[in-house]
């Protein structure tokens, strides 16, 4: 069966039953599951710093094709390569002297570098969707980085969700999402982030996250933030053109309902989340603290998306630091499909 058969890489379940996915905590006896099923060519899904991951050999087209087609993902949508440290990174990508001082400052971290891949490291070019270059970054988490070392082999992780639904930071939000699709999530509580790693191409932020302009380029003005193309057609779902980069499409991080935004008073038959001053049935954080808006924000989201109401609403945020991103993601949320 061709692996590209559509930009859209359907999903089969050969490998699993509607009862999976199993969910375990984290431990040795997890991992070492979760090991297996990535030598055997299988996806699992399994926490990060930023989002719940689902992962896969990032060198086996035909496991990497399975991240595709248990997310619905479109094929031109590159991944996100995880490994356990620069020197790993480096046989990976190629590496110049700015792209060395960003690692150095910010890995193990929620920064993603795009970088010329080296086509001899054997990565697969499902992952790279073809391009020359490839998202790659070092995690800051336990149990991926225990699934490294375990599997030993580079990951390639897009969130574990079906493809423009709301990101995971739970594990139960990835067992919703791919009931039946997955054989393993491995469970260690909330992540800590809560929003996916900024993504940064030489001095662009292709996908702002976690860390912001100041923090990467501290004392060089706002910088450039490149959210979609100022000219030509703009990437969804089903265009290609513009995708330089993961999490790129401006239909995506979704929930079921509609999204309103900039909501300072619910309207009937929504679910207000609320920030600071402005109140509402949740809140991403009662002190107007953006970290804690981050973190909560996908969680917050899943909340709303579950209840009983018809749409939702959410409260204005400052586009400020890591609002940004969390703009970013709202955006994105609520932009029509």
């Amino acid at each position: 069966m061709p692996l590209l058969s559509s930009c859209f890489l359907r999903y089969s379940p050969p490998r699993v039953s509607p009862t999976n996915p199993r969910i375990l905590p984290y431990g040795e006896a997890a991992i070492a599951e979760a090991a297996a099923l990535i030598r055997s060519g299988d996806c699992v899904a399994v926490p990060t710093e930023t989002v719940y991951g689902l992962a896969a050999d990032a060198t086996d087209s035909q496991a990497v094709a399975r991240i595709y087609q248990a997310k619905g993902r479109p094929s031109f949508n590159p991944l996100i390569v995880h490994v356990p440290d620069l020197e790993a990174a480096e046989i990976i990508a190629v590496f110049d002297d700015a792209a060395r001082r960003l690692a150095e400052r910010f890995w193990p971290g929620p920064l993603t570098l795009v970088l010329p891949v080296r086509r001899e490291a054997g990565i697969s070019s499902l992952v790279t969707a073809g391009l020359e270059t490839i998202a790659i970054r070092v995690p800051d988490h336990r149990a991926m980085q225990a699934l490294l070392d375990a599997s030993g082999v580079p990951l390639a992780a897009p969130s574990a969700n079906a493809s423009g639904g709301i990101s995971p930071t739970r594990a139960a939000h990835v067992a919703a999402s791919l009931a039946g699709r997955i054989p393993l999530v491995i469970d260690d509580g909330p992540t800590s982030a809560g929003i996916e790693s900024t993504i940064v191409r030489g001095r662009e932020i292709l996908r702002p996250g976690p860390l912001t302009w100041a923090d990467l380029f501290p004392g060089e003005g706002r910088g450039t933030v490149t959210m979609q193309p100022e000219t030509g057609p703009r990437p969804s779902p089903g265009n290609k053109e513009g995708i330089t980069a993961p999490g790129q499409l401006d239909s995506h991080y979704a929930p079921g309902k509609p999204l309103r935004l900039h909501a300072t008073i619910r309207q009937d038959g929504e679910w207000l989340i609320g920030f600071g001053a402005v109140p509402g049935d949740d809140t991403l954080s009662i002190r107007g603290d953006l970290v804690e808006a981050a973190a909560n924000l996908f969680d917050a989201l899943h909340r709303a998306d579950a209840s009983e109401a018809v749409a939702i609403a959410v409260a204005p945020v400052p586009e400020t630091g890591i609002g940004v991103a969390i703009n970013d993601r709202l955006k994105r949320a609520a932009f029509p499909r």
